[in-house]
């Protein structure tokens, strides 16, 4: 063994042991004629010391050690004559007798610290390094963590863990497949999977009642903050399933995973709340509900009083800003460019303030009188003292754009503390959304999502109308802001399923040929059943006071879905594109 002991463990209680430890230089400085090396390993730091008047070779191989050196280290645990609180070792010291060097290092291009030197880019470029750092050795801990806790509720709930392929077949569900050519079978393609959703069906017709993973998926789609080209889910399906036992589950394994990795407890049960109100009030599927704002429709107390943008308007909606009515001129026109960026798609701002004083300035004094102003607050809770923000225009469309801007003002007043967890379920989606663009119903959820059984009988309907009344039997798990996982009880007839495709406008054909297999498997007495995949990461990244997954992976990708660290994706040799048939038509830049 290289060590007795790694750099995080040793306290006063272990004085005049004779230790010997290895791992990374930290830092070394002279002092006084002493030599002092902080050394690293995943576990912690430890002070080593080299006396004055130790031997020569001891005190040049000292002076000669760099950061990053890789060392082994042999000596005696002391008492430190200035402890350092700060530190869980910061008690001892090991005096020295003998150094090592195991590896040298050239100066890395950025500090190895808790707060690093680096730019985002540049410790990408050297991951390996970056890796070495505190923030991001617990936030890699705390994803084994939650991941060991997932396992141990799963099995105690009778789960058993099955691994299903990665190259399957083209499927459409909702993103782009990333492919893989077969040189087996020439001019025929693998797809990676964008999740195992048709096979954990299957194993529910084989008679696998209650299945989970965590698996690795694969879409090839634009790319934010929060989403990789490659990412992990807890993906889980159970057999004999309605919806109500499928969330009581979940609820128990999320219930778990915050008391067991974080000692935080939530609300038993947890709340739920329709996709429609949801919408309504925090234009959002996936609200942030650890504080108010909510939206307000002022349709009809705006109406009827000569302002020609409102009048016309298929929806008005409010929000009440708290303590904001000080909002300068300059800071309300810079709101106002802000929700005209493309990414929210206002086309412009109303605003009111209530001063403390209870007197009333608005953008639209000309059309309301301090009287009107102040009804309208009312009807949107306002208080004296508070920032009323109005937008128009389509409903859906102005209620998402209000919860953009919700969600922006709660930014900026600090109401989004990361350390305060306000989960909750959304329920009752819509099961079909209208494409005007393509005239064609699209699956909100996906296309093996069955219908809530009391709208069964919309589902078989010709009308538009009525489809678009039609429940999903869906579910998500919405944890402040952020979806988290989803899922729904599974069309398990053949029949249904054939109908499901019917109104999505997949011909019998395409269906057979994309989905012929688990129409078929339907038709061997598939049992009821239902499932649902969270996010790996983004679990993770939240539990962790995070709202961006990167940390949290050990290799990710950029946003233009590269590792810059390995330069990949690459060109690969013509005799590769040989053998499997292939010709690239990329002309370059």
């Amino acid at each position: 063994m290289y060590r007795t002991h790694t750099c995080g463990e040793l306290r006063l209680s272990d004085a005049g042991k004779k230790v010997t430890l290895a791992g990374w230089v930290q830092k070394s400085r002279k002092l006084g004629g002493m030599t002092f090396i902080d050394l690293r390993d995943r576990y912690g730091i430890t002070q080593l010391v080299v006396e004055a008047d130790a031997d020569h070779a001891l005190v040049e191989t000292a002076a000669g050690l760099g950061r990053e050196y890789v060392i082994q280290a042999t000596g005696e645990v002391v008492e430190r004559a200035s402890k350092n609180s700060k530190m869980p070792t910061g008690d001892i010291e090991i005096r020295l007798d003998g150094i090592k060097v195991l590896n040298k290092s050239v100066t890395p291009p950025f500090t190895i610290e808790e707060v690093s030197d680096g730019g985002e880019d540049l410790r990408a470029r050297y991951r390996y390094l970056d890796l070495r750092r505190p923030p991001l050795q617990r936030a890699l801990a705390l994803r084994h963590r939650l991941a060991h806790e997932v396992r141990n509720y799963l099995d105690s709930q009778g789960f058993m863990e099955i691994e299903t392929p990665y190259l399957i077949k083209s499927t459409p569900e909702g993103a782009r497949d990333f492919v893989v050519p077969s040189r087996m079978n020439p001019g025929t393609f693998y797809a990676l999977p964008q999740s195992p959703q048709t096979f954990k069906q299957l194993l529910m017709v084989a008679g696998y009642d209650r299945y989970f993973q965590i698996v690795r998926c694969f879409r090839d789609e634009d790319l934010r903050a929060d989403r990789q080209p490659e990412f992990t889910q807890i993906d889980c399906e159970m057999s004999f399933v309605e919806q109500e036992d499928v969330l009581n589950t979940f609820e128990g394994m999320m219930r778990t995973m915050f008391r067991n990795a974080l000692g935080v407890e939530i609300p038993d049960p947890l709340p739920r709340m329709s996709w429609y109100d949801a919408m309504d009030n925090y234009g959002s599927d996936k609200p942030d509900v650890r504080f108010g704002m909510t939206i307000k429709d002022i349709t009809a107390a705006v109406k009827g009083c000569g302002f020609g943008v409102f009048d016309s308007a298929d929806y008005v909606g409010a929000i009440a800003v708290p303590g904001c009515a000080e909002y300068t001129r300059k800071q309300l026109d810079e709101l106002t460019e802000w929700v005209k960026r493309p990414q929210v798609g206002a086309k412009g701002l109303v605003y009111v303030k209530l001063n403390p004083d209870g007197s009333v300035k608005s953008s639209v004094d000309k059309f309301y009188s301090p009287e009107k102003l102040h009804e309208i607050a009312e009807s949107c809770g306002a208080q004296n003292g508070d920032l009323m923000l109005v937008l128009c225009g389509p409903r859906r469309k102005t209620q998402t754009q209000l919860g953009v801007l919700r969600i922006e003002m709660g930014n900026r007043l600090g109401l989004r503390d990361p350390h305060v967890f306000a989960p909750l379920w959304v329920v009752d989606f819509p099961l079909l959304e209208w494409s005007e663009e393509d005239g064609r119903f699209y699956a909100m959820h996906h296309p093996f999502t069955a219908p809530k059984p009391e709208h069964e009988k919309l589902f078989y309907s010709d009308r538009k109308e009525d489809l678009e009344q039609v429940c999903a039997n869906a579910y998500d798990f919405v944890l402040n802001g952020t979806e988290l996982g989803g899922g729904s009880i599974r069309i398990h007839d053949a029949a249904m399923q054939s109908r499901m495709f019917e109104v999505l406008g997949i011909s019998k054909e395409d269906a057979e040929y994309k989905f012929g297999f688990i129409i078929n498997a339907f038709k061997y007495g598939a049992p009821p059943h239902g499932g649902l995949a969270f996010g790996f990461d983004r679990v993770c990244a939240l539990f962790g006071g995070q709202e961006t997954i990167r940390d949290y992976i050990a290799f990710p990708k950029n946003n233009q879905g590269r590792d810059v660290m390995i330069d990949s994706p690459s060109k690969i040799d013509q005799s590769q594109l040989d053998e499997l048939c292939l010709a690239s038509t990329w002309k370059g830049e």
